[in-house]
């Protein structure tokens, strides 16, 4: 197939374009290319319309008829990033052409047609982000201390073993391959135990899919029970988290075999299928978007989404796994359902209350990659639609699981704005790039997926992109200090908060929270260069300090008239002065 059979009207003139924050239209052409719709216009200062067609959601007709006469119509595009646009167009024709082609476009279901096979970056790739975050790389001081405990096996090379598991995975040195392939048996997916973080006291999370629970199924699995034991080491007892619903979709493992595995239940909701995560996420953006109710039926309809009650659920799922770790300095197993999705939020949320590295922007890209890529999370089928899409028209196994994790951690953000280096735009740019981008690092549903589609050499890594400097520098957050400290959040429903700047930024006018934020990054720019002002003018003075102690030890051999001048020079009004008045001089003299 070829994108030109699906464009019918490459170009058009006279198409207005609306938005949700401009009163007044723009007039321009419209031009419909094989990955992008784009509106320009001659009016200077006018900003260009520049859509990916992998981003549209939703295309909606409004026909307009006159005395039965169709006068063309407007096409409402909903897009993933929560954007809605209208593009009026006057002739019939041509209004079909257009609606048409988009809908094709936005909906092709051969990855290799996407855009991120097509992109070329214009500018130098200084490092491949696609190989940065390997998990030799990753776990590389883990399998290297010396204590062996851990080793890196490729029983799973050939996607095997475990279909959505990484060729590359770590383990306890003392299970063996053709134990791992007995506990695959025994777990949904193939998804056997495996290492997703150790914390510094020694402590190790594992996370893993739930026991099979079908029919003939056996409901023992010795391999099973050894890969647990060889991480309870020194600890008398470690703990199994299910962060599924309860019910029959929810099986753990049975006492009598793991006896020395306390078993926790903390679902994050109480459903049976990852798409009411997604109806929970339409319901959200319904009230978000409709910016004409009142504030009781706001609040009202805010608390029927059920978001915020799935984020609350999360942290406080992850606050007690993180407990369990860094306290009981027990090890943790967590799993839920299939183990792609709660089990995922999980374990990444867990790692960022504990491990500094992960808050920042760095740390962040390997924690999603070694979680969420490597872990084997469906992107392309999760993402695949997204909010604006009815129910009857998505996949059942759309979800918004990527987007509840990235909500924690804009929550554990805004209760800790100073212990992340990042801010709420590189949160806000990975969920973009996660249901639609030019980079090839969400493609595909797994690793064995990507190593098909040949993603590493056919396309560009995002990591690539945000780690370039003059990128990173737009999204580093102003005032953060390292923290090496644990950070533990608040739970309470009052400390819930709605991210806005992502949730309702097409609805209301997000400019003077830019300006806001303009001014934070101003004024802590300023403190930092009169930080640096003063420590060099500490140090002058700790110059002239040192020389005045010399000429005090010159004083009995050279006299008192050498000693006087340099008095006389230390004195001169001139001259900086004490520490105080250095400090207050670097000060005043700024303004």
């Amino acid at each position: 197939m070829e994108f030109a059979e699906l464009i019918l009207t490459p170009k058009l003139d006279g198409v207005l374009l609306y938005d949700q924050l401009s009163d007044r239209p723009i007039d321009g052409t419209l031009c419909v290319t094989g990955h992008h719709l784009i509106l320009s216009t001659r009016k200077e200062g006018a900003q260009e319309l520049w859509l990916l067609h992998q981003n549209i959601d939703l295309v909606e007709r409004k026909p307009n008829i006159v005395n039965n006469v169709l006068e063309g119509g407007t096409i409402i595009l909903k897009c993933k990033d929560l954007r809605i646009i209208a593009l009026k167009i006057a002739s019939p024709q041509e209004y079909f052409n257009i609606s048409n082609s988009i809908e094709q476009l936005s909906n092709l279901e051969e990855t290799r047609m996407l855009y991120p096979f097509f992109y070329i970056p214009m500018y130098n790739i200084l490092e491949d982000g696609h190989s940065l975050y390997r998990p030799e790389q990753e776990f590389g001081k883990l399998l290297a201390n010396g204590d062996g405990e851990w080793r890196l096996t490729t029983v799973n090379s050939t996607y095997q073993v475990c279909p959505t598991y990484g060729a590359r995975l770590v383990v306890a040195r003392s299970i063996t391959d053709e134990q791992i392939v007995q506990s695959a048996a025994f777990r949904d997916g193939g998804r056997f135990p495996v290492l997703s973080y150790r914390h510094a006291n020694g402590a190790a999370m594992l996370r893993s899919a739930q026991p099979l629970a079908a029919p003939g199924v056996t409901k023992r699995c010795r391999a099973d029970e050894a890969i647990l034991n060889a991480v309870l080491g020194r600890s008398k007892k470690g703990f199994i988290f299910d962060t599924w619903a309860k019910g029959k979709s929810s099986t753990t493992e049975t006492d009598q075999h793991y006896s020395q595995w306390k078993k926790v239940t903390r679902p994050i909701g109480q459903f049976s299928s990852v798409s009411a995560l997604l109806d929970s996420f339409i319901k959200l953006m319904e009230a978000c978007n409709d910016v004409q109710c009142s504030s009781d039926k706001w609040l009202s309809r805010l608390e029927m989404s059920g978001w915020l009650g799935y984020v609350l659920n999360a942290l406080n799922a992850a606050c007690v796994v993180a407990q369990c770790l860094d306290q009981e300095g027990s090890p943790v197993l967590v799993h839920g359902g299939k183990g792609l999705d709660t089990t995922l939020v999980i374990t990444s949320l867990v790692q960022i209350i504990l491990n500094p590295d992960s808050r920042t922007i760095r740390g962040l890209q390997a924690l999603i990659d070694r979680e969420w890529l490597q872990g084997g999370y469906p992107f392309s089928t999760r993402h695949k639609h997204s909010c604006y899409t009815p129910t009857n028209l998505r996949r059942k196994s759309s979800s918004a699981t990527f987007l509840l994790f990235l909500d924690c951690v804009y929550q554990l953000y805004a209760q800790f704005p100073c212990s992340f280096e990042y801010d709420h735009r590189l949160l806000v740019t990975l969920f973009e790039h996660s249901y639609f981008s030019q980079y090839g690092t969400f493609l595909g549903d797994c690793e064995r997926d990507r190593v098909q589609l040949k993603v590493t050499t056919r396309t560009t890594s995002l990591w690539s992109h945000l780690n370039r400097p003059e990128v990173v520098k737009s999204l580093l957050n102003p005032l953060y200090e390292p923290n090496p400290a644990v950070i533990w959040p608040s739970v309470a429903p009052l400390s819930i908060v709605l991210w806005s700047e992502l949730y309702t930024r097409w609805s209301i006018d997000q400019s003077q929270l830019k300006i806001n934020f303009g001014h934070i990054h101003a004024l802590v720019s300023r403190e930092k260069d009169l930080r640096s002002r003063v420590v060099k003018l500490r140090r002058q003075l700790a110059d002239l300090q040192r020389e005045y102690q010399i000429v005090r030890s010159e004083k009995n051999g050279n006299g008192d008239e050498l000693l006087h001048a340099r008095h006389a020079e230390m004195d001169d009004p001139g001259d900086d002065g004490d520490e105080e008045s250095v400090s207050s001089d670097a000060l005043g003299s700024s303004k």
